[in-house]
């Protein structure tokens, strides 16, 4: 163990108390009147804190990190926050001496001169208890149940909870001893260790108990306190049964510093543990690791130093100029922080080398440092040796082993010569201190390295021989020899490679190279040694010849295998390499040290453990079977092969006429029949009828049928048949068509096949050949349920263009799935509709690929609705989305519009699923909404381009109106400003609508012009001036809900400015039409309205009459109405009734009476699927027509007219028939208002209109 300085301060007064934050990252110091905080990673001072008026003598952390608690010599405590912000404090009578956490309920224990208080945040006040003497230290238990006290009169008390007495502890020195210093064991698993540590005895008791691997939680937590042993222990066993009170009691230990410079151990019971231990100095301060596996004790010696848990002092952790008064381990790591009176603070980290000894499978390491675990690596059994003082070195040598303690050095010796032997027992003891780097035991002596010496010393501690070297030892081993005249292998520094006997003064240089040496071993035979240097460089010479045979990179220990000259391993670089020989390396992951090598075994340190690795020796064996050195091979393999390995071992030796390898391994095997193993002989010394005579003879006839066959020898092997044995028929007709193949008779070969059932090779051959007639008559005569034959007969069928026969075999299957794959690979697409029509189920099997092939071949808006019909709703939308964006590229504006409405109908579509109607509906409005833009646009954009426009003025005045009504704030693509602005002002000129033109061409003005009109707009500017700043009358749009004139330009956009009802717009010239759109009163279904409409009740007929009243100075003319003709009879005209500057929109809302007074040839209806409901319509001139498109629902008219005509608003180019369409020329319908349109003609597809 030594310690390393990570970094020091210094405050300006006393380090009374330390206490680390729970997770480590914060150390809090009592020095003064202030607390300081410090960052543990740097001793960066984080922040001083002030809030005590006077010295702050001890400072506590409670477990959970959230809070914690300083008392002061101002008798006050503060409770502190985390953040550093004091939050609570509370005082007592005299200075507060010591506080402590609860570590489960964070209650907080806080002692003065005179008493003791208790504080939990749940508590509205402290409850005090008195106490009979000064109270300097206290510690909570484990379990946070009982509270020890430690007083000035050397008197411990331990309490519960509530702060009753429980346990008194009267110490020998009484006030001459004052407890300093209390600290309980954080461990809670050392029963097994407190029970054992009593009333122990001596090197010579003998445990004759195995153990296995101790648990980890273990490891750290079984200790010895006197004289030196070896026992065994059991593995520790869970127990479920009620524990024994007086068990759990012994679970806590005390750890009592006095002033009468002792240190002692007490249970919870008050029962002493063991005996005082000696200091020879004053203890200020005693607290333990984290895990209660070693304690930190300081005090007026003027340096920490470490324990073990039962008082052995393993060594210093770091000198300092002052009294200790203070010190802490850091949670959870090997870090100690240690503050000092005169302001020092230290911070070190302890670093716990590994002490250990390895002779072939056994492993002896330290363990807690002062235990010494021997271990078998082959049975896994473990020895412990409790030495109960520090372990040093530990040196172990056949039935021997040596352990180094601070005065002495003990050697054991095995109880016999048994190999799995672990009972060790006390040889000899050298009463002595030695200094040594390292220590190496012999059968009859120690040998000791001090840098450049080698010391050889007998049992008895006499120094026999003493070897001088040139430069540092850096490695020592045993290789053996008789007793007394052991060889040692040692490297130095400077790259020599001695060899040295003990018995002999004279060392003998094996070679010397140009780099320090790390790691030496020795070949079996002695006559091969490896070497890994310093650049992790792995050597390997010839003893006698000095010669390098070779290097291998990345190696940093290398071990021979003891069983096999010429196999060694190594390790590096997170790999294990394997090296046979001189062949390749065989690698393979492995973490940790390579510290031996024999058999099958690799045994391998990793940190603190070593482990054996079973490694196969395949690959090594392989390695000489390829260079024909069968019995190398078999040495190899004697290590630890498979079974397949030892066949194969066997085979090549065989056809290598190794015979005698041969016969080793059937011995091997357990195979003893002379007369097999000379046939083996014969059939590879091309002996075949005498082999197979033996094979016979020795009742092996099948050996002999394989031979044959093997051999293509078929009639002989005819000889060899079983009695008409099926299997072994057949096994010969196909190695005979095997045979038929590999000669290139592919036909024979087939028939053979197929007359041994083997349909599959037959199959293959004909298709590799393209041999069809022979394919479909294999797929004839098979039975339907072999179905890999048949499968595989259609697959070649279909590679060979012939998908009928294909299709054949896989109607014979019932395999409906792949026909369906084979027509649509083919693009048979009728035979796949036909066959979809009868199984529904393949659908998206035939219409999916179906659309991809239409979209690979430009027929998008076939694709879009095979996808559609696939259920493809995605990809359906995606084809349509790319349709319009490349018709808005190219200008095809129409075409847009009609791709946007069937996005739209798409949409609507896929609403009818509830999860995700409110967002189709919303893009369904969207897409019907630029739908009529583009459809408008389309008209503007042709006047603007071509040359002669087929639009009257009129309709363009109308159109461009309404785009500028309805543009969104963003522009769709493609639609221009400037274009829509320069025709609405050209034609408001050429109508009158003069002021409309003029705000046309100032809002021209604010636009980037094309080149093209910029001389026309100058123009038209100009001479627009010139005309009067007025509309004509003429041009002025009528609401007929409450007959109001609009303006031209209206700033609400295309709803009347009085009423709010939106206009109803003629698709074709873009006139308001004379329909006024209600809605059903709530309960009222379609069904019903419509059968209330057609009930279409009689009214009278009106008898108006006219009187001409005259008088002196006017004529006045007077419309008269009879009696029984009332002007609000029709319940729909009274509903129109609205006042003058409405604000809101108030649609009509109609009842069944109201429903039933209407005429059928009055309504209009959009009979749109649901999701959406109907729409309805009323015209309020009656005797106007006006036209539906049945499926967009686009309407077309205008009140002076009296037949109408509509072109469809979004058309198909053709139908696919390639007839005219219903809106086409020759086959346009007028129809009144009411009538539904059908087209007679039976060509007519789902989008035709």
């Amino acid at each position: 163990m030594r310690a390393v300085l990570t970094w020091r301060d210094k405050a300006e007064h006393c380090i009374n108390d330390i206490a680390f934050k729970p997770d480590g990252t914060q150390l809090i110091l009592a020095a003064g009147s202030r607390l300081l905080v410090y960052d543990t990673s740097d001793g960066t001072l984080l922040q001083p804190l002030k809030g005590h008026k006077d010295t702050v003598y001890c400072v506590a952390y409670a477990k959970d990190g959230k809070r914690f608690a300083s008392g002061s010599a101002d008798k006050s405590v503060i409770i502190w926050t985390s953040k550093l912000e004091g939050i609570l404090k509370y005082t007592h009578n005299d200075a507060i001496q010591c506080v402590s956490y609860n570590p489960i309920t964070h209650q907080l224990a806080s002692c003065s001169s005179s008493d003791f208080g208790l504080w939990s945040p749940e508590q509205k006040s402290v409850s005090k208890h008195k106490s009979s003497s000064k109270i300097i230290c206290c510690s909570w238990t484990n379990d946070g149940q009982y509270l020890a006290l430690g007083m000035f009169n050397g008197i411990i008390s331990i309490r519960n909870k509530n702060g009753e007495e429980k346990v008194k502890i009267e110490r020998p020195g009484g006030s001459l001893s004052p407890i300093w210093s209390i600290c309980w064991n954080p461990s809670s698993r050392w029963e097994s260790f407190w029970m054992n540590r009593e009333n122990e005895d001596a090197e010579d008791v003998i445990v004759n108990r195995y153990i296995q691997e101790i648990p980890s939680t273990l490891k750290s937590a079984v200790y010895s306190s006197q004289g030196s042993e070896a026992e065994e222990e059991e593995p520790e066993e869970e127990d479920d049964s009620p524990r024994d009170d007086n068990l759990e009691e012994r679970n806590d230990i005390l750890a009592v510093a006095d002033w009468g410079q002792k240190v002692s151990f007490y249970q919870l019971s008050g029962k002493q543990i063991g005996k005082d231990r000696a200091l020879n100095f004053d203890p200020c301060c005693i607290s333990y690791f984290t895990k209660g596996e070693y304690i930190l004790l300081g005090g007026s010696d003027k340096q920490v130093s470490l324990f073990t848990k039962d008082g052995v002092r393993l060594g210093t952790v770091g000198e300092q100029n002052s009294w200790v008064w203070t010190c802490q381990a850091k949670p959870d790591s090997n870090y100690v922080v240690v503050g000092c009176q005169d302001g020092t603070i230290s911070f070190y980290q302890l670093i716990f080398s590994t002490v250990h000894g390895l002779y072939k499978d056994r492993y002896a390491y330290r363990d807690s440092m002062t235990d010494v675990i021997v271990q078998h690596l082959i049975t896994e059994q473990k020895v412990r040796i409790k030495c109960k003082e520090l372990v040093k070195k530990i040196a172990i040598y056949r039935n021997r082993l040596a352990i180094q303690l601070p005065e002495k050095i003990l050697i054991y010796e095995l109880y016999s010569e048994d190999l799995s032997d672990m009972h060790y027992r006390v040889k000899e003891k050298i009463i002595k201190k030695f200094e040594c780097n390292l220590l190496v035991v012999c059968a009859n002596h120690i040998i000791l390295c001090q840098e450049k010496r080698l010391q050889c010393l007998s049992f008895s501690g006499v120094k026999e021989r003493e070897w001088q070297m040139e430069s540092l030892i850096r490695y020592i081993k045993v290789i053996g020899g008789p007793p007394g005249r052991e060889g040692l292998l040692v490297g130095l520094k400077n790259g020599q490679i001695l060899k040295i006997f003990v018995d002999n003064l004279f060392a003998i240089v094996l070679l010397k190279q140009a780099t320090a040496v790390r790691c030496l071993d020795m070949s079996a035979s002695r006559k091969k040694l490896a070497v890994v240097d310093e650049n992790d460089t792995c050597l390997v010479y010839d003893i006698d010849t000095k010669e390098l045979l070779f290097q291998e990179p990345n190696a940093n220990s290398v071990a021979w295998n003891t069983q096999c000259e010429d196999m060694l391993c190594f390790s590096g670089g997170g790999y294990l390499n394997i090296k046979a020989s001189t062949f390749p390396v065989h690698r393979q992951k492995l973490q940790g040290f390579v510290v031996g090598y024999n058999g099958s075994k690799i045994f391998c340190l990793h940190v603190f453990s070593i482990s054996a690795v079973e490694v196969p020796q395949s690959a090594p064996m392989y390695q000489y079977l390829d260079r024909k050195l069968f019995k190398e091979a078999y040495q190899i393999a004697c290590l630890g092969v498979t079974d397949t390995d030892w066949r194969e071992l066997a085979m090549e030796a065989l056809e290598g006429l190794d015979f005698e390898t041969a016969k080793k391994e059937r011995k091997k095997r357990g195979e003893t029949n002379n007369d097999l193993f000379l046939a083996d002989v014969f059939s590879y010394q091309g002996k075949f009828h005498e082999a197979a005579k033996l094979y016979k003879r020795s009742g092996h006839e099948n050996l002999a049928l394989e031979m044959y066959t093997d051999l293509c020898m078929f009639e002989y092997a005819k000889d060899f048949l079983g009695s008409g044995d099926p299997k072994e028929t057949k096994m010969l007709i196909t190695k005979q068509a095997d045979w038929a193949r590999n000669i290139k008779e592919p036909k024979a070969a087939v028939e053979m096949y197929i007359s041994a059932g083997e349909h599959v090779k037959a199959i293959e051959i004909c298709g590799d050949h393209g041999w069809v007639d022979m394919l479909i008559d294999i797929a004839r005569k098979l039975d339907k349920a072999e179905r890999e034959p048949l499968l595989l007969c259609a697959t070649y069928l279909k590679k060979l263009d012939s998908p009928g026969y294909a299709a054949e075999t896989y109607l014979k299957m019932g395999d409906l799935k792949s026909l369906v794959q084979l027509h649509v690979e083919t693009q048979r697409w009728d035979e796949a509709f036909a066959l979809g029509e009868k199984h529904p189920e393949f659908k998206d099997d035939i219409y999916m690929p179906y659309a991809q092939w239409l979209a690979e071949n430009d027929r998008f808006e076939e694709a879009q609705k095979a996808f559609h019909k696939a259920g493809r709703q995605r990809e359906a939308v995606q084809v349509l989305e790319q349709l319009t964006n490349n018709a808005v590229a190219e200008s095809r504006f129409n075409d847009a519009a009609y791709y946007y409405w069937m996005l739209s109908m798409q949409c609507l579509d896929i609403a009818q699923d509830p999860a995700q109607k409110d967002t189709m509906l919303g893009k369904f409005y969207h897409f019907q909404r630029l739908a009529e833009l583009y459809h408008g646009y389309h008209a503007i954009h042709r006047h603007t381009e071509d040359p002669f426009s087929v639009h009257r003025p009129e309709t363009l005045f109308n159109i461009s109106r309404f785009l500028l009504h309805s543009l969104p704030k963003d522009t769709p693509s493609g639609i221009s400003k400037v274009k829509i602005l320069f025709t609405l002002a050209k034609q408001s000129k050429a109508l009158g609508a003069y002021r409309l033109a003029r705000h046309a061409y100032d809002k021209l003005r604010g636009l980037y012009i094309p080149a093209r009109f910029q001389k026309s707009i100058e123009l038209g500017t100009l001479t627009i001036r010139a005309k009067p700043f007025h509309d004509s009358e003429e041009l002025v749009p009528l609401c007929y809900r409450c007959s109001t004139n609009n303006p031209l330009l209206n700033n609400l956009g295309n709803v009347c400015i009085n009423c709010r009802q939106p206009f109803i717009f003629s698709a074709s010239s873009y006139d308001v039409l004379h329909l006024v759109e209600f809605y059903l009163e709530e309960g009222i279904t379609d069904e019903e309205a419509i059968s209330l409409i057609d009930l279409e009740v009689l009214r009278p007929k009106r008898d108006d009459r006219q009187l001409e009243i005259a008088n002196n100075s006017s004529q006045i003319l007077r419309l008269v109405e009879t009696k029984d003709s009332i002007g609000d009879e029709d319940p729909f005209t009274a509903k129109l009734s609205f006042e003058q500057g409405g604000s809101e929109f108030v649609p009509v809302v109609v009842s069944r009476l109201v429903l039933r007074s209407m005429s059928r040839r009055d309504v209009l209806i959009k009979r749109w699927p649901p999701p959406l409901r109907w729409q309805y319509f009323r015209s309020l001139l009656p005797d106007a027509s006006i036209t539906m498109c049945p499926s967009c629902f686009q309407v077309g008219g205008h009140p002076g007219s009296s037949h109408v005509l509509l072109l469809a608003t979004f058309p198909l180019p053709k139908c696919p028939s390639g007839r005219r369409g219903p809106w086409e020329e020759g086959h346009i319908h007028g129809s009144k208002l009411g009538q539904r349109l059908v087209c007679p003609l039976p060509c007519l597809h789902s989008m035709c209109i």
